[in-house]
């Protein structure tokens, strides 16, 4: 079976749009059905190819959930590459990272992967931590330079390491929205909604930070 891509790599060819259907419609499956539960040949039909052409073009259900995965988490950063332009005064600009930083932690679909991953832990630990890391990084990385930036300008106190100040911010809105919900089932909804979460969140942090 020949596999054009591997995980985590992107053609600077135009999307092929069956593998791109087949892709979609592997999400859609692994997400509600779970990735033991789900089968090659219903998302082949739902994708509108058949078996073989699914199988020419990935090497089988392993690799689709590894590059789920990873498109997702590509489509994360290429989202949180756009905050690095937000506008506005310190606590205009923290509460608008942190607004998308817990849009993307209280996302069903991020809570789902790991749920999934952690299923089959043996077989894609590395896949889950490559998702979660990607994330976390492509958010840091934003952060960090929107802290140095309004340090520098006065805008917060003067912040000798970014890194800790970024984490300190990013971890009071994934507890609440990600790691609660993560380990109590999405079925127990949090009391506080997400910009109650990030308003308190910002209020501590610009306690500490700012001027």
């Amino acid at each position: 079976m020949n596999s054009m891509h591997g995980p985590g790599v992107r053609s600077s060819f135009p999307p092929d749009p069956k593998r791109q259907a087949i892709l979609q419609q592997a999400r859609k499956a692994f997400v509600s059905e779970g990735y033991a539960a789900t089968r090659i040949e219903p998302i082949a039909r739902e994708a509108g190819v058949s078996t073989a052409t699914l199988y020419a073009l990935f090497d089988g259900k392993a690799q689709l959930f590894s590059l789920v995965i990873d498109e997702a988490a590509e489509d994360f950063a290429q989202q949180m590459a756009r905050l690095g332009t937000i506008e506005g005064d310190a606590r205009q600009q923290l509460v608008s990272f942190a607004e998308a930083y817990a849009d993307f932690m209280s996302d069903p679909f991020v809570r789902a992967v790991f749920r999934l991953v952690m299923a089959e832990r043996p077989r894609f630990q590395a896949v889950a931590l490559r998702f979660f890391e990607k994330g976390r990084e492509a958010f840091g990385a934003t952060l960090i330079g929107i802290l140095t930036a309004l340090s520098k300008s006065g805008a917060l106190r003067p912040i000798e390491r970014p890194s800790w100040a970024a984490g300190h911010l990013m971890g009071m809105v994934e507890h609440p929205v990600f790691f609660v919900p993560l380990v109590t089932g999405d079925e127990i909804k949090v009391r506080r909604t997400n910009a109650a979460i990030v308003e308190d969140a910002v209020d501590t942090f610009l306690a500490r930070y700012g001027v």
